[in-house]
């Protein structure tokens, strides 16, 4: 299914709304754990507030390829919110998955982000309290992967002096 098709079924009100588009598929998402939502709240407020001008965090919202619409937890997209207010970005310059139970596929939308030129991306296995960091897109995949366990931390090769995490963003 293009993009195009599911956009006009959601607009039928054919698509249910706990999908995402991915590969030309609906994909069912996961019910998000109480601990999924406080980290995607914490990681957005921490963006908003560290974020240089031009850029802003996007929580759990579209973003449109040529044959999906993965919803990241976390897009850091360039621009305002205002310009997005006729479709989705088609590109972000930073993403973020938090995966409690959903590992699998979130490796397999690392493939789309890859492809669409996402400049980094970020993999945060919350139970485990490891953080990916993969950089260097080429193809389907990202040619640098960098892993830490926390409370070590990170730097945003995209925006130098953002690290992750954030004080605070894994429980006691």
């Amino acid at each position: 299914m293009s993009d195009e098709n599911y956009h006009r079924m959601a607009e039928l009100g054919v698509v249910v709304p706990n999908v995402e588009l991915i590969r030309g598929a609906l994909i069912e998402k996961m019910p998000k754990s109480p601990l999924h939502s406080s980290i995607v709240r914490l990681l957005d407020r921490f963006f908003l507030a560290q974020l240089p001008p031009g850029w802003h965090p996007r929580a759990e919202q579209p973003l449109t390829f040529a044959d999906s619409e993965p919803e990241p937890d976390i897009a850091i997209v360039r621009g305002t919110e205002s310009e997005y207010f006729g479709k989705h970005p088609t590109v972000a310059d930073l993403v973020i998955e938090i995966s409690i139970s959903t590992e699998h596929l979130d490796r397999v939308k690392l493939q789309l982000y890859a492809e669409a030129g996402v400049r980094e991306y970020w993999l945060l296995l919350a139970e485990e309290r490891v953080i990916e960091r993969h950089t260097e897109p080429q193809g389907m995949g990202y040619q640098r992967v960098e892993r830490v366990l926390f409370p070590a931390t990170l730097e945003s090769t995209v925006f130098p002096g953002l690290a992750l995490p954030p004080s605070g963003l894994f429980p006691a």
